[in-house]
């Protein structure tokens, strides 16, 4: 490439090898060699319209956004790039040089011109370019349209809601990308929404320091001495995590996480089913296969009615029995509040004309009291089982950081984290602990726990009013 540029036929050349492919466009356009995260997070860059990265502090963000950029540049027609910051010094003094460092060595520079704001194609200045934005006003996001366009931004955590409001406005194309990177400083904005009750919408990253070739491990170590391991200090700029829960968040994201990441063997005789069943039109019936400590895939469906529901937890067990000799016992837990208790009927009808011994269907009433052991801490039965699971989870995964083993396997199921994290609690006036109400999340603009509610019921053991947790082949009270 020391020779001239045909600038039409080398774009041709870009745009038909390196379209859909930003990996091979960093590594052979710009000499750059991405780490692992760094190569599948470019690949969602390329598949999905939204992709949202928190990380630890020094793991090379701002070097695969500067690559980003380049490549969203000379791989699609008269593009768009828009980038942004919350401060000017960390958007030019950072960003912007880092893709002026990166374009300068790359085989593509006589194609891009680089200034202090804008970088465009030679000779279409007008309609090919990228252009720095700083995130202090939602006006500086508007007027930007374009088939192929692609927002940025950085340190995302610390840009205002109406900025990322009208970023989001005016991503209206089928091609147009946003890319939010940053260390996760805070619990609330759109940025910690697209981890947590967004998460659906978006392809998203965690990426650990301590985990990175890039980073240095004294200065880590100098972190975690000085604040000490678990402080909001060491979470957000080593582990790439969020500060700690808000006080009102009944499982913090980082359990459901390790709990998706995890795996299981699935030991035991029993398989357990918690059925979760819909009582709206837009709400689902799921039913969560769990055998031992291991959560499968969930059956999720809509709009079935109560016969339909009980015909699939049947199929389910059968299913699951068959591929599994091992199983002896089949224990269906049905949330009974609302509709649920015709399908405990219809389940307890077909066990008995079937002659399926060792099936045992039991009604769980959210709103029951709760056990004997439980009355103390807890409002209703519903609190009770979610408590249970938290603390197992707890329990399971408190030596994590230190290598602990992980012990419970859920599925890596991203409406199931956001449900299993997005749920509230509160203080009642007689000092016990009360789940929010789904009728609650669905004011707050939150989808009904369904997900949750039967992962939980998986787990949830009720006898003779007494409710504990299996640990695979132990079983604990509360």
């Amino acid at each position: 490439m020391s020779k001239p540029y045909n600038v039409v036929a080398d774009l041709i050349s870009l745009l038909d090898i390196y379209w859909d492919d930003p990996v091979a466009f960093a590594e052979d356009m710009l000499g750059f060699d991405p780490d692992d995260w760094q190569r599948e997070a470019m690949a969602d860059v390329a598949a999905y319209p939204r992709v949202s990265i928190r990380s630890g502090q020094g793991v090379g963000k701002t070097a695969f956004e500067a690559a980003l950029v380049i490549w969203f540049l000379c791989c699609r027609p008269n593009p768009k790039v828009i980038c942004t910051a919350p401060t000017r010094q960390q958007l030019h003094d950072v960003l912007w040089a880092e893709i002026a460092k990166w374009l300068e060595s790359s085989m593509v520079k006589n194609l891009l011109k680089w200034t202090k704001t804008k970088i465009y194609m030679i000779g279409h200045e007008e309609r090919w370019f990228a252009t720095a934005r700083t995130a202090t006003k939602p006006e500086n996001m508007q007027g930007f349209h374009e088939d192929y366009m692609l927002f940025i931004v950085d340190e995302a955590s610390g840009v205002a809601d109406p900025i990322m409001e009208a970023i989001l406005g005016t991503l209206s194309g089928d091609e147009n990308k946003l890319l939010m990177c940053g260390n996760p400083t805070r619990t609330s904005g759109v940025f910690y929404d697209s981890h947590n009750r967004d998460r659906s919408r978006f392809r998203t990253h965690k990426v650990d320091s301590r985990n990175s070739k890039r980073t240095s491990k004294e200065n880590i170590q100098m972190l975690i001495d000085k604040y000490g391991a678990e402080s909001d200090v060491v979470r957000v700029r080593v582990y790439g995590e969020f500060p700690k829960a808000e006080a009102d968040a009944f499982i913090a994201l980082e359990l459901a996480e390790l709990a998706a990441g995890a795996t299981a063997e699935p030991t035991g005789d029993t398989l357990h089913l918690g059925v979760d069943v819909a009582r709206f039109g837009d709400d689902e019936t799921v039913i969560a296969p769990r055998i031992g400590m291991k959560v499968f895939p969930l059956r999720c469906y809509n709009k079935q009615d109560t016969m339909v529901t009980a015909g699939w937890c049947v199929k389910t067990a059968k299913d699951f029995l068959r591929e599994c000799p091992s199983l002896q016992q089949v224990r269906i837990k049905v949330d009974d509040t609302g509709v649920g208790g015709g399908v405990v009927d219809r389940l307890n009808e077909i066990i008995q004309e079937e002659g399926l011994t060792n099936w045992e269907v039991i009604p769980v009433n959210n709103g029951a009291r709760p056990s004997r052991d439980g009355e103390e801490h807890y409002d209703n039965l519903g609190t009770e089982c979610w408590a249970m699971l938290r603390n197992l989870l707890q329990e399971n995964f408190s030596g994590h950081l230190q290598g602990g083993p992980n012990e419970i396997e859920l599925p890596n199921d991203e409406r199931l984290i956001t449900q299993l994290t997005q749920r509230k609690y509160r203080m009642t006036s007689r000092g016990k602990i009360a789940l929010e109400r789904k009728e609650d999340m669905k004011k707050r603009g939150l989808d009904s726990p369904d997900r949750a509610d039967a992962v939980v019921l998986a787990f949830a053991e009720v006898k003779k009013s007494f409710i504990f947790l299996d640990a695979g082949t132990a079983s604990r009270g509360l």
